[in-house]
């Protein structure tokens, strides 16, 4: 491959690595007024959308290690973004009802293929941010504190919750001593068995 076409590939591949997401759409028909329009909703929730030619997102795909997305024909875009992939199908799904366009192809997600279908159900789910606050709320938490156990990492947070079972053990009451048991006395000795009398002789 020549090295420009090579840098594209490489640049592409970087792009799909550095996101938990992608949206393959066809944006064949789309003015360049409404192409613009779209890139800036997009980016107004973290998100990203790039014309790419197909034979170079198959070769950058397969470099990424994401699975087949199928056959990839006409004018290809693609949506990448930071984190937030229900507010990116949200917009797509927004615009795509207001202009008819684009058209959603496929799409992976945590490298799952989704269909079409599947991005719209992921568009109807709240936003991270909403889903975070109540994650928050149910478990009670301060925030900060939440915050910090879950940037923890893992060898750490297991210290952390070794010491405060370790706390725990020694706060806790000690178990009563057992009582002490009498020593049993030990059995009298049953009497010797006697013989029956004889039986006595009868008077004369």
């Amino acid at each position: 491959m020549h090295p420009a076409k090579e840098s594209i590939v490489i640049d592409l591949e970087a792009k799909l690595n550095a996101s938990p997401f992608l949206f393959v759409a066809d944006y064949t028909g789309l003015k360049v007024a409404q192409f613009a329009e779209l890139r800036n909703r997009l980016h107004g929730v973290g998100a990203r959308c790039h014309v790419v030619k197909n034979t170079f997102l198959r070769r950058a795909a397969k470099s990424a290690g994401l699975p087949e997305v199928g056959e990839l024909k006409g004018q290809t875009a693609i949506v990448v973004g930071d984190k937030d992939v229900a507010a990116a199908a949200k917009v797509l799904k927004n615009f795509t009802a207001e202009f008819k366009k684009p058209e959603m192809k496929t799409g992976v997600v945590d490298r799952i293929v989704v269909t079409t279908e599947q991005i719209k159900a992921i568009a109807d789910l709240p936003s991270r941010d909403v889903l975070l606050g109540t994650l928050l709320g149910v478990l009670n938490a301060p925030a900060s504190q939440l915050v910090r156990v879950l940037n923890e990492p893992a060898s750490s947070l297991a210290r952390l919750l070794q010491a405060k079972a370790d706390k725990d053990a020694a706060n806790a009451p000690a178990p009563a001593a057992p009582a002490p048991v009498a020593e049993a006395s030990a059995p009298a000795e049953a009497p010797a068995e006697t013989a029956p009398a004889a039986d006595a002789a009868p008077a004369a």
